[in-house]
């Protein structure tokens, strides 16, 4: 299993309008090979931002980099550069390979 992250430092204020983007947008996921689930996650306030994180898991790395590659790929970000207002500089990724799942 492979967890992939970008954080987004968000403009105070601009909160709402950055979740919007998200909830909003059509993700493609759901028809991706190997796509497991999407968490859209809002951590704490700062002084200068909100930070926001996304996280999808998937079931291998392959899979992750194959929907980097796919047009459903290019599909979902098309707009992406037009959000650059919402938040302070570029997303920061961040990639895991699952080493222990524990499950009740």
């Amino acid at each position: 299993m492979f967890i992939a992250m970008n954080r987004f430092q968000v403009i105070p204020g601009e909160e709402d309008a950055f979740e919007h983007v998200w909830l909003s947008r059509d993700t493609h996921l759901d028809r991706v090979p190997g796509f497991v689930e999407f968490h859209l996650l809002r951590g704490e306030t700062q002084e200068d931002h909100t930070l926001f994180s996304s996280h999808t898991v998937w079931k291998s790395r392959e899979d992750f980099e194959a929907w980097t590659r796919s047009e459903a790929f290019r599909q979902a970000h098309r707009n992406a550069g037009d959000n650059k207002p919402l938040y302070l500089g570029h997303p920061r990724f961040e990639g895991f390979e699952v080493i222990q799942t524990v499950k009740p």
